[in-house]
């Protein structure tokens, strides 16, 4: 299954606009460290107290190892590398995702008490925590809360937990280079008058005009 097989299936069709816009904004912080390769200090759009703050957040640590790992597992089962281009850890979703529950704090109940719940849902059902299952079994976990319409009533958690680690994953890695060059953006790039196109021309019975 390749990588646009993976999002369809998972349902990234319907990820948050907002997440996109509010990751988007020109006065917003670097959210994935890949994207710019200025050093900080260089980079005049930003207030100095802007930069600061970011030292400080980057610094510090909110998800524990374990949480990380498991952070990490689900992002590549959401993103996972293709010929294309790699998975969602190497464009360091992962730590996207650490930088941003400290940077916006509403995120940060949601997404431990989710990785909480998915862990005692594995050991319940596999005796074991998610990171530790096979990758079949991870897969049969993901589908039980990826699908919001399908999922069972005691999922309701589950599927909140999935679709929040789904919106991010997706901000994080196409707001990274690696993600950009996926979509084949260039943004705005000069180009060649050539004139009308020799068939649309002929449409209208304007050949030689």
């Amino acid at each position: 299954m390749n990588r646009r097989d993976s999002l369809k299936a998972l349902g990234l069709g319907t990820i948050s606009a907002t997440m996109l816009l509010e990751a988007c904004k020109p006065n917003n912080k670097k959210l994935a460290e890949d994207t710019n390769d200025k050093p900080e200090t260089e980079d005049a759009s930003r207030q100095p107290g802007e930069i600061e703050r970011d030292k400080k957040l980057k610094a510090e640590k909110f998800f524990n190892e374990h949480e990380m790992a498991t952070i990490t597992v689900l992002a590549d089962i959401i993103i996972p590398k293709d010929t294309r281009s790699g998975s969602a850890s190497d464009a360091k979703v992962p730590e996207f995702i650490e930088f941003i529950v400290k940077d916006k704090t509403h995120n940060q109940v949601p997404m431990r008490g989710g990785l909480r719940w998915l862990d005692l849902q594995c050991l319940s059902r596999y005796g074991k925590t998610f990171v530790d299952i096979t990758e079949a079994q991870q897969l049969e976990m993901v589908k039980e809360i990826a699908y919001p319409k399908k999922a069972k009533p005691e999922m309701r958690q589950g599927v909140s937990f999935f679709n929040r680690m789904r919106d991010l994953t997706a901000t994080g890695f196409f707001t990274s280079k690696m993600g950009i060059e996926d979509l084949g953006y260039v943004g705005n790039t000069p180009n060649k008058w050539e004139g009308v196109p020799a068939d649309v021309l002929k449409q209208y019975g304007m050949e030689g005009v």
